[in-house]
């Protein structure tokens, strides 16, 4: 069936945006104002949804609230329209939905403090507030206390402490080269999973219809999908070339020999095949790009770096891409530093080429353990050593530093192919609770980056000793990447049952309200504002400046468990996976997600747990969800690592692309029955290619928090539903929204309660379903609206009504779409 037709767009009804009007926008703010057609405007008006086509007549790229209040009020000035664009997906493309796009990105300020010390019962908070903090672009002067110095850990590219001071703290000024960290590919989080998902597609099952692509119905006025632009990328020496520096280590594809097979049986019995390793080592230099960020700091590829498609290192395999540059920049400026140390005994090897033969046989269930690597071969003078790896279902994989007796020079390199993947080393943290402050530039990946690089003290769990510097601190927020506008919009990630959604540890918000006003609002202040903010933050201002709680997450025991999906047994998967984590604690984190495709990939059923805390708490857990049987378990790489790792995880699993198009849909849901999983197997099934289905576990402390504007009702739902499709530009197939719209209309509604957290709006919401957001507290949050916004002047995000109150035609707050 196709998807009803959407109504004719009507014309804005606004004056023309002339030479004057530029020339005052400009002079009144220190931040660049570009124009269509302006070299940049492009790229920073590009959205994560390759669909949109932005509309607007100029953007303007503030330093601080107060060009974001000048820009507000130049607006109302003239009936102009504003949008924001702060960094995050933009699947419906709100942010470039306006008359003048206010670009965020220049505003990247960031902290971490410890608590203050308060005396009990005085009613002080514990943060130093942000009125008492330095505004935006002030070089730090009159800063809170700093935090301890940085250390930096394998898990992040090194970068000196200079560096870091200059790109993150305070925001960049014109001319001045824009931050780049975090910028990488997803794939330098989790290698094994990047590995394993550049790998060949297993063979044709006969029990399953092959996926098919949406279907290639060209639209001669749709654009061509843009290329991203590649110009200064860093080279990659040949092999035997001399090394200026130690290159990080990149995962090649796995061949078809070292793919684990799923059972071909339509049954649900133990499929049985040969799986034993013969071992052979060799050292090999590689010309493949790497997946993983550059260890070097060279001002020359850090420029190159910044000028690379915003969204790229979402692809899988990509190079590092940072954030674009500042305006203007002449090549060669910025700092630079050393590179970071190579792993002890690693100095003359560009990389280890390990690879996996079958050999032997074993049977029962057997998953490849990235433990050895993606293929591996011991030399023949080591093949009698004793296998201690783990390789049946819930067990775990040993440390890998020393594993098989192998000298430290192997150990050291396979540490760096994998990860890491042994016990991680992690210290007792001395603060319950940190603050970090941080501008709406900020997008999230960029945030955990930086709280890791800049932990707090801790004691050392053995011998109780103080550490300097040991502890890192995260806020609750969605899996990256996503914006900082998430902080006002919900933000479910995988430490939301234990600590709460974003909007419920924000405690200050700095930010402009429709009058141009530039208000600190928090629950002293302006409660009824503070109430509406936390989940409806948008539709009532820009926000500038965040302050949000982070907690101390040393160590957390996660990975994926990644089947092959197939109609026949995964319904008993995702059964088996909801048992096991029924009652589960606070501390853990889970879901399931089908993923269909790529073309050339398999479907597979994508378990991911994330328990916070050690392994050993852990274990129990992935022992349980790991004993189903009824398919082969192709991948089980659930270990000890870092938070900032994990939080990479959802996007590679996703195999998400920019310049696609994107349609997302969700749900909140009470129970999950069995017909609910069977009938949504059986309509994953009939996908096209590039469909995600999720199943989120909910609840624990998110159900604590009742004091904003998202109901109980909504807190309490035990399960989060969406569907995440891409598709390639040029494509007009209606199953890709069709399929989405159907499962959630058909399956999910009977057991779905309100709409959607705000976070996960998409394009062509209807009013109701928005409004269903918001459940009994809609009416209290429409007469804020009214109040805070009586012209509905920020009507370019998820808003639903007009300035009369009016529900919103459908896509008259969206842009065009050709």
């Amino acid at each position: 069936m196709d998807p009803p037709r959407p109504p004719e767009l009507k014309l804005r009804l606004v004056q023309p945006f002339s030479d004057e009007h530029f020339n005052e926008l400009a002079q009144s703010v220190r931040g660049r104002v570009l124009r269509p057609g302006d070299f940049e405007y492009t790229d920073r008006s590009r959205t994560f949804n390759g669909k949109l086509k932005p509309r607007a007549c100029a953007l303007v790229s503030p330093l601080d609230a107060d060009d974001v209040s000048a820009a507000v009020k130049f607006c109302s000035k003239y009936g102009f329209s504003p949008s924001v664009r702060a960094g995050g997906y933009g699947i419906a493309g709100w942010a470039v939905a306006g008359d003048i796009i206010v670009d965020m990105s220049m505003m990247t300020d960031i902290d971490i403090e410890p608590p203050l010390t308060v005396a009990e019962g005085s009613g002080d908070v514990d943060w130093t507030r942000l009125r008492d903090m330095p505004p935006l672009g002030s070089k730090g002067k009159g800063r809170a206390p700093a935090s301890p110095p940085p250390m930096v850990s394998s898990d992040t590219p090194h970068r000196s402490n200079k560096r870091r001071r200059d790109e993150r703290s305070p925001s960049a000024e014109p001319g001045q080269a824009a931050s780049t960290t975090a910028g990488g590919s997803f794939d330098g989080g989790l290698t094994a999973v990047a590995s394993f998902l550049r790998g060949p597609p297993l063979p044709p099952d006969p029990g399953e219809t092959p996926r098919q692509p949406p279907t290639n119905r060209q639209r001669l006025h749709s654009p061509e999908p843009e290329e991203p632009s590649v110009e200064g990328a860093p080279s990659v020496p040949a092999a035997g070339a001399p090394l200026s520096h130690i290159t990080p280590l990149p995962v090649p594809p796995l061949s078809e020999n070292t793919r684990q097979l799923s059972g071909e049986s339509t049954s649900s019995s133990v499929s049985s095949r040969p799986s034993a390793f013969g071992f052979e080592t060799h050292v090999s230099q590689s010309s493949d790009t790497t997946a993983a960020a550059s260890p070097s700091d060279d001002k020359d590829q850090d420029l190159a770096a910044d000028m690379r498609e915003p969204f790229a290192y979402m692809s899988s395999g990509s190079t590092p891409t940072p954030r674009l540059p500042m305006f203007g920049l002449p090549a060669g400026q910025g700092s630079s530093s050393a590179a970071s140390a190579a792993p002890s005994g690693v100095t003359s090897i560009q990389n280890w080429s390990l690879s996996l033969a079958a050999g032997g046989a074993s049977s029962g269930v057997t998953p490849w353990n990235p433990a050895l690597g993606p293929g591996f071969r011991m030399p023949t003078s080591l093949a009698s050593l004793p296998m201690p790896l783990s390789m049946v279902p819930g067990q775990p994989f040993p440390p890998i530093s020393g594993a098989l007796g192998l000298p430290s020079l192997f150990g050291a390199a396979l540490e760096a192919r994998t990860g890491s993947l042994g016990t991680v080393q992690y210290s007792k943290p001395v603060h319950p609770h940190a603050y970090v402050t941080f501008g709406a530039g900020m997008r999230q990946r960029e945030i955990d980056q930086y709280t890791a690089d800049h932990p707090l003290v801790g004691t050392n769990t053995v011998t109780g000793d103080r550490e300097e510097a040991s502890v890192p601190y995260h806020i609750p927020m969605s899996a990256h990447p996503v914006g900082s506008s998430i902080m006002l919009l919900a933000g479910f990630g995988f430490i939301s049952r234990m600590y709460g959604l974003s909007i419920d540890n924000v405690v200050e918000v700095e930010m402009v309200l429709a009058d141009g006003r530039i208000v600190v609002v928090n629950a002293e202040e302006d409660p009824e504002l503070w109430w509406a903010i936390r989940g409806a933050g948008p539709a009532f201002g820009i926000a500038t400046r965040y302050k949000a709680r982070a907690f101390p997450v040393p160590v957390v025991f996660a990975g994926n468990l990644i089947y092959r999906f197939h109609r026949a047994t995964a319904p008993s998967l995702i059964k088996h996976f909801r048992d096991c984590i029924k009652n589960a604690p606070r501390e853990l984190y889970a879901n399931v997600l089908l993923t269909a495709g790529p073309a050339d990939k398999d479907s597979l059923v994508v378990i991911q747990m994330c328990y916070v805390g050690p392994r050993e708490k852990g274990m129990e857990y992935l022992q349980a969800i790991s004993s189903w049987d009824g398919e082969r378990c192709l991948l089980n790489e659930v270990n000890e690592k870092s938070f900032l790792k994990q939080q990479d995880s959802v996007a590679q699993v996703l195999r998400g692309k920019a310049g696609r198009q994107w349609f997302l849909r969700s749900a909140l849901i009470t129970t999950l029955p069995d017909e609910v999983i069977n009938r949504t197997v059986l309509e994953f099934a009939d996908t096209p290619i590039g469909c995600t289905w999720l199943f989120e576990l909910a609840g624990g402390a998110i159900g604590d928090f009742e004091d904003n504007c998202l109901p109980k009702e909504q807190r309490e739902a035990t399960w989060t539903v969406a569907a995440f499709h891409q598709w390639d530009m040029g494509i007009d197939d209606p199953r890709c929204i069709t399929t989405a719209e159907q499962w959630m209309d058909g399956t999910i509604k009977q057991v779905a309660v309100g709409g959607p957290y705000p976070t996960f709006l998409g394009r062509h919401e209807s009013p109701s379903r928005t409004m269903a957001c918001y459940g009994k507290n809609w009416d209290r949050l429409a007469a804020l609206k009214r109040k805070y916004d009586p012209n509905c002047l920020f009507k370019n995000n998820f808003w639903p009504l007009d300035k009369d109150g009016q529900p919103v035609e459908l896509l008259a707050n969206e842009p065009p779409s050709p």
